[in-house]
Parts: C-alpha cells; sequence; structure tokens
C-alpha cells in the first residue's frame, strides 16, 4: 500500500477564541478527497498558563458532523510529547489546533515513481511566510548593486 506525505502542523489562534471556522475548508479538502486527516487535537493554554486537550472524539458534534467518520482515523499518533512542545510554544491564553493529515493527491504520483524505478531524493516544505519574503526580495533586487567580477 502507498502512502502519501504525512504533515504535522500546528495553527496558533489568540484570545482561546478558536471556534472551529478553519475546520470548515479542512473538510473540503477532506470530501474532495485532497487529504486525510489522521489525528486532530485542540490544545488551549489558559491566562494562568494551564493547558487544557481535547482529543478529536471529544469535540463538540457540529465540529465532528462536518467530517465524514470513514475518513478520520484518529489513531492518537499526535503524541504527549507533541502537545507538551506545542503546549509549550503557546504564549497564555492561546489555542492551537495540532493536525496530523496526509496528502493523497501525492499516491498516484508516488505509485508512478515507483513503477518508473524512481526514489524521493529530497523533500522540503517551503511555508507561504517564506515564499512571500523571496519574492518581496526578488522584487527589491537591484541588479546594479551587483559588482561584476570577471
Amino acid at each position: 500500500m502507498t502512502f502519501g506525505p504525512v504533515d504535522f502542523i500546528a495553527l496558533e489562534f489568540e484570545g482561546n477564541h478558536f471556534k472551529g471556522d478553519i475546520l470548515a475548508s479542512l473538510a473540503d479538502l477532506v470530501e474532495q478527497k485532497i487529504v486525510r486527516v489522521i489525528d486532530l487535537v485542540v490544545i488551549v493554554k489558559d491566562e494562568e498558563g494551564e493547558i487544557m486537550v481535547r482529543e478529536i472524539q471529544q469535540l463538540d458534534n457540529e465540529v465532528l458532523a462536518i467530517f465524514d467518520p470513514q475518513e478520520i482515523s484518529a489513531a492518537g499518533m499526535i503524541t504527549e510529547a507533541d502537545i507538551e512542545m506545542v503546549g509549550e510554544a503557546l504564549d497564555n491564553n492561546t489555542s492551537a489546533g495540532v493536525l496530523l493529515f496526509e496528502n493523497l493527491w501525492a499516491i498516484k504520483f508516488k505509485e508512478a515513481l515507483i513503477e518508473a524505478g524512481g526514489n524521493l531524493l529530497m523533500q522540503e516544505r517551503i511555508p507561504h511566510e517564506v515564499v512571500l519574503e523571496a519574492l518581496v526580495d526578488m522584487a527589491n533586487f537591484d541588479e546594479s548593486a551587483v559588482e561584476e567580477t570577471d
């Protein structure tokens, strides 16, 4: 069986006002079979620094209703160590959605690569903010500032 790449992401929300609004977009990706949610945890850090954790099975029914239960494998793959790491990184009075998902869109390509005798040599995800910064740097690049060396 071939799997797509799996991503671990932690999304921070200031003020502990995470209402699950972003989950509709995630559910759309699941419905289109672009990603498969493997695990989801919500971490809340209150004003005193106390941490509360809610696993996917403990989320509100209206949040769970947007997912097809056949598409979610709440396998507990987000570990206590992961939760502690994210919890420590959170400021007081913030929440985090921690998500582990498989990129289903990549499976056909991976299978074709294997069939062709190829192997993945390198892979790196470049965050949106880094791409934007690079584009700004490129737009501000002044060719006249570069000295020619012969």
